[in-house]
């Protein structure tokens, strides 16, 4: 169910973590899938959509990095990019957090609907740590060697490249990338966007401002964080 040979995954991504599928975590979250497909469970986002966040954006055009927990568990919500959901979903709130603090930093007024791939084509990795998920069960395919994997992509992003942003957004990611070199990133760390935590920091963190600020001084183009209004996706 998880090869690179069975998958489509972009080039550049496909290089590096080649090594990671033959490995024995990976083949023991392989029978893992098999066997929840074979009881018939629902999984959130589709298989074809597990890498959506690396093939929407290439190892080499990652600017910014967003360290997600899991997918979305509502229908139709996961695509494979964290904390974004299809057009046409109700927005969820910790991306409606998002949206506002988008506001507070930058002005930019929220765009109607929480599809988040522009960001992802110019550069911003939005990795969920956890790839998938049952339909309505939230962490339910949590230490099943998913976290191994995009560990992997992390400290190869970590170890590889330089002058990244990568935004930590809770406990959980902030231990996730504990392990990156603040001396050749950018690491930005807050609170939650969810209701229960946002109030405690996250609003008047300014990330996206920090960001670009920091894109432009390292010269590279900053993000143009607006997006598309709904209209363009009815």
């Amino acid at each position: 169910m998880i090869s690179t040979e069975q998958i489509r995954l972009e080039p550049s991504w496909k290089t590096r973590l080649r090594p990671e599928f033959s490995k024995p975590y990976m083949h023991e979250l392989r029978a893992f899938l098999k066997q929840e497909a074979a009881r018939k469970k629902i999984i959130y986002p589709r298989g074809t959509e597990y890498f959506a966040a690396l093939n929407q954006t290439p190892f080499h055009q990652v600017k910014v990095v967003v360290l997600g927990q899991d997918p979305y568990h509502g229908p139709n919500q996961a695509h494979g990019l964290c904390f974004s959901v299809k057009p046409g979903v109700d927005v969820p709130p910790s991306l409606q957090n998002i949206f506002r603090e988008l506001k507070i930093d930058l002005g930019i007024e929220p765009p109607g609907h929480g599809y988040l791939q522009k960001w992802a084509t110019q550069g911003v990795l939005m990795l969920n740590a956890t790839l998938s998920v049952v339909a309505g069960q939230a962490g339910s395919h949590q230490k099943k060697g998913w976290e191994t994997f995009t560990d992997a992509i992390v400290h190869e992003l970590n170890r590889e490249r330089s002058g990244l942003v990568f935004l930590l957004w809770g406990a959980y990611a902030q231990k996730k990338g504990a392990f990156i070199d603040r001396k050749r990133h950018l690491v930005l760390a807050a609170p939650h966007p969810s209701p229960l935590s946002a109030h405690r920091g996250f609003f008047g963190s300014r990330p996206f401002s920090k960001i670009n600020t920091y894109l432009k001084t390292n010269k590279q183009i900053p993000i143009d964080w607006n997006l598309p209004p709904a209209k363009e996706f009815i």
